[in-house]
C-alpha cells in the first residue's frame, strides 16, 4: 500500500492577492476525484455556407450534407476526409435560427452561438451571450483560462462583419486572437524561473487596465452614439484582458502539465500556407484541452462577405476564385471549386479530431470528453435555413454518433441547449429554444 497520504479534495492554494483557488485535479487526491473527467466544448465556424450544388450541375456527390439520412448515410466528396471518424460524429440537418430569417444575412456569424434577435435588438443592446461563454461561466473555476477565443483576423471587426463569434454576458463581442505565438505564451508560458517576473508584470497590467478604464468611462460621456459604440467595444476588450490576467495570477504558482511542443510552428501566420496555419491553431487548442487550461474554445475560421485574409485562401490552394465569390457561384465549375474548399476544411477538421483522439484522459480520449460543434450561419448563399452543422465527440457525455439526423425548421438553440445539458450544465432553456433535441444523438 502506498505511504502517500491522500490529499483532501478541498485543498486550496492561497493566491497572490489573497484569493483562494481550488487545486487542479491530482492523482494523489484519489480515484473519486480523478475520475471526474473534464467536459469541454469547442465551436468552429466557417463563413459563407457550404457546398450544396444545384441539381442541374450534376455534382451531387460533392454535397456537404449526405444524400441519405440515418445511420446508413454516405460521406460526400467534400466531407470524405472525416470518414475515419464516422462513429464519433454526426451531421445535423434542418436547424435554423428564427431570428436569422428576419435579419441581415451578413449577421449570421454574429448570432451563430447566440440566436439573438439582431433584427430588433432591445434599446442599448446588440447581441446576447454566446454558447461558448455560457460554458465558460460554468467551467472557469476548474481551469486557468475561462475561455479561448480565436479567429482568422483577430479583434472584433465591426457589427455585421465581426472578426469573432464569441459574445459575453452583456452581448458585447469578445476580441479574438490569431497569432499562434501569442496564444502559446498566454496558455503555456509560466516556468518557475519567470514566475516572479510574470507576477510583477501581471500586477502592472492590472493597474494599467484600471487606470485606462477610469479615464475611458469619464471620456465616454462626451462621445456621440457611434463613438460610444466603439468605446464600448474597447472597454469590453480591456475587461477581457483584465479577467485573463486575474485568472493567470491565480494559477501562476501551479505548474502546467508537461507536454511536447516540438511539433508547433509558432511563427506561422495567415499570409503563408493555410493548412499549416490552421493545423498549428488546432494543435494549440488540443494542447490546451489536454492540459485542462480551458474548457471552452471558439474558433472563427473565416469571415462573412469576403472580409479578411481568409477570403484568399482558395486562391492559395489553386482554386478558381475567392471564398466569398465561390459561395455565390451557380455554374458547375464554380460550385465544384466551392466544394473542393469544403474538402480542404474537412481535412483540417479531421486533423483536429485526430489530435484530440491521441490525447488521453483517465477515461477515454480528449475527443470522447469534448463536444465539437462545426458549422456555418448559412446553408447556400445568405440562406439562413438548414444550417450545415456537424457535432463530434462527447461519447463520455452520452452522445451517440454515426448518423445524419434531420428535422426541418428545428431551432438551432435546441441543439445549443442539448450541448449544455450534455455537459452537465442544468439550464431549462437557451436563447429561443423550445426544448432539448429529442430522438437525436443526445441522451439527455
Amino acid at each position: 500500500m502506498s505511504s502517500i497520504k491522500k490529499i483532501d479534495r478541498r485543498s486550496v492554494l492561497k493566491g497572490i492577492a489573497g484569493t483562494t483557488l481550488v487545486l487542479p485535479i491530482l492523482e494523489a487526491m484519489g480515484d473519486d476525484v480523478v475520475k471526474q473527467t473534464p467536459r469541454r466544448f469547442c465551436a468552429i465556424y466557417t463563413a459563407n455556407g457550404m457546398s450544396l450544388p444545384r441539381e442541374a450541375n450534376k455534382i451531387d456527390d460533392w454535397r456537404w450534407f449526405p444524400q441519405q439520412t440515418g445511420s446508413d448515410f454516405k460521406f460526400g466528396e467534400s466531407t470524405k476526409p472525416l470518414s475515419r471518424f464516422r462513429n464519433q460524429l454526426s451531421f445535423m440537418g434542418g436547424l435554423q435560427h428564427a431570428s436569422g430569417i428576419k435579419s441581415d444575412p451578413h449577421v449570421c456569424s454574429d448570432m451563430w452561438l447566440t440566436g439573438a434577435p439582431l433584427h430588433n435588438p432591445k434599446p442599448g443592446t446588440y447581441n446576447s451571450v454566446g454558447l461558448d461563454q455560457v460554458v465558460a461561466q460554468h467551467t472557469k473555476q476548474h481551469c486557468r483560462q475561462p475561455s479561448l477565443v480565436l479567429s482568422i483576423d483577430a479583434g472584433v471587426g465591426f457589427l455585421s462583419r465581426t472578426g469573432t463569434i464569441s459574445y459575453n454576458t452583456q452581448g458585447n463581442p469578445i476580441p479574438a486572437e490569431n497569432n499562434p505565438r501569442r496564444v502559446f505564451n498566454r496558455l503555456f508560458r509560466g516556468d518557475k524561473s519567470t514566475l516572479e517576473a510574470e507576477r510583477t508584470t501581471l500586477k502592472k497590467h492590472i493597474r494599467l487596465v484600471d487606470a485606462v478604464l477610469e479615464n475611458a468611462k469619464a471620456f465616454n460621456k462626451r462621445l456621440g452614439k457611434s463613438d460610444r459604440a466603439k468605446m464600448e467595444q474597447y472597454l469590453t476588450s480591456l475587461d477581457e484582458v483584465e479577467s485573463r490576467l486575474i485568472a493567470s495570477e491565480k494559477w501562476i504558482d501551479i505548474p502546467v502539465k508537461k507536454q511536447d511542443y516540438s511539433h508547433l510552428n509558432l511563427d506561422v501566420n495567415t499570409e503563408g500556407e493555410p493548412s499549416e496555419y490552421y493545423r498549428n491553431m488546432f494543435d494549440l487548442i488540443a494542447l490546451a484541452f489536454d492540459a485542462d487550461i480551458t474548457r471552452s474554445v471558439a474558433f472563427m475560421l473565416n469571415r462573412e462577405d469576403g472580409m479578411g485574409i481568409s477570403d484568399t485562401f482558395p486562391l492559395k490552394l489553386g482554386l478558381s476564385s475567392t471564398h466569398h465569390q465561390l459561395s455565390h457561384a451557380n455554374d458547375k465549375n464554380g460550385q465544384l471549386n466551392f466544394a473542393k474548399y469544403d474538402h480542404f476544411l474537412s481535412e483540417q477538421l479531421a486533423y483536429f479530431f485526430n489530435r484530440l483522439e491521441q490525447f488521453k484522459d483517465h477515461k477515454g480520449s480528449v475527443l470522447d470528453n469534448s463536444i465539437v460543434l462545426y458549422g456555418s450561419g448559412a446553408s447556400t448563399t445568405h440562406n439562413p435555413r438548414n444550417l450545415p452543422t456537424l457535432v463530434a465527440g462527447g461519447a463520455n457525455m452520452g452522445l451517440k454518433h454515426g448518423t445524419y439526423w434531420s428535422q426541418e425548421a428545428t431551432p438551432m438553440a435546441n441543439l445549443h441547449l442539448s450541448i449544455l445539458q450534455s455537459m452537465g450544465i442544468e439550464q431549462e432553456s437557451f436563447s429561443d429554444s423550445t426544448s432539448a433535441l429529442s430522438d437525436s444523438i443526445f441522451s439527455v
